[in-house]
């Protein structure tokens, strides 16, 4: 007799991986990893090549096992009931399969009765998954023809045919051009908008800061943390970067600068000076600037901008690999 699935977790929490472990061989490529990612939620997966992120996604998408821990996809482990998980989820790799003899519409209809959606459920699916994707146009297109943008778009309404609860999208991003890198953020944007829990492994981390709610950084294995990025800034003890025009003095600038009190990481040349500002104090920006107006440098431009994803990243990795 076979034992009844077991929903547990909360309703909420689509993504909840529990301590996480896979080793292969000496190599750690899972050490401990714990995180949760929520419904409407666009969440961030970072690393160097290596980190563990694939092997991560692996195991959350029943390709792999872990050597200990456990992962819920929307409720339902990934070790005791997987085939639950899979029609709660869609898988994105970063390399997919196609059958070159076919066109988007017979790809997408192949998916969709694999999963089980019949009769006018699936045309009504096809329609929309074609629309959303914006491959209606293109529907009786041959695969072989398609550019990389419209691959991913295919591979994209692949993963979503089914409606999962869950998305998990490797490097989705990778290789588009600049358009279309805009309307794929738009098109995971819409989906979280509709209450899927999202998780997006990518390596244009400009791009994961202006997609995504929360993000996890990993390095060898280890989460090493995880959260929104304003609540990872705040935790680093924030700073804002400074860019200064000055049409003269920029040396002696410089030197002004760096007997003020909370300013740091000063460089100045004849005409423009950088430096950092411990703290997010919009009054000490005001105060300082004033300051050198009055001390008689003749500031042309006074720019700030607070720490990016990209500044995260490089502060508390290390760039070592296993």
């Amino acid at each position: 007799m076979v034992a009844p699935a077991v929903h547990v977790g909360r309703d909420d929490v689509k993504i909840d991986a529990r301590r996480l472990f896979r080793f292969f061989g000496a190599t750690r490529a899972v050490d401990d990893v714990s995180f949760e990612v929520c419904s409407g939620q666009v969440f961030g997966f970072i690393g160097p090549n290596g980190a563990g992120k694939t092997t991560t996604m692996r195991i959350l998408s029943t390709l792999d096992l872990p050597d200990y821990g456990d992962a819920l996809v929307d409720g339902y482990s990934v070790i005791t009931d997987p085939d639950r998980v899979r029609m709660r989820l869609g898988f994105m790799p970063d390399g997919f399969g196609t059958y070159p003899n076919m066109n988007c519409i017979e790809y997408l209809d192949f998916f969709a009765r694999a999963y089980g959606i019949l009769g006018r459920d699936r045309i009504r699916t096809l329609r929309h998954t074609l629309h959303y994707t914006g491959l209606d146009k293109i529907a009786e297109k041959p695969i072989r023809g398609l550019s990389k943008g419209m691959r991913q778009r295919l591979c994209l309404g692949r993963a979503m045919i089914h409606n999962p609860a869950v998305l998990i999208l490797d490097e989705p991003a990778n290789g588009l051009d600049p358009r279309a890198r805009i309307e794929l953020r738009h098109m995971i944007r819409g989906l979280a908008a509709e209450g899927k829990a999202l998780l997006v492994s990518s390596h244009i981390l400009t791009e994961l800061g202006e997609m995504c709610d929360a993000v996890g950084i990993i390095e060898r294995g280890k989460l090493i943390v995880s959260g929104s990025v304003a609540q990872i800034q705040q935790e680093l003890r924030p700073h804002v970067q400074v860019h200064v025009h000055v049409l003269e003095r920029g040396e002696a600038l410089g030197q002004w600068l760096e007997s003020q009190p909370r300013v740091t990481q000063v460089a100045a040349s004849p005409t423009a000076v950088d430096f950092e500002i411990v703290g997010e104090d919009l009054q000490l920006q005001h105060d300082l600037l004033k300051s050198m107006v009055q001390a008689g440098f003749p500031v042309a431009e006074f720019a700030s901008r607070g720490r990016t994803l990209e500044d995260v990243f490089m502060q508390i990795t290390t760039g070592a690999v296993q």
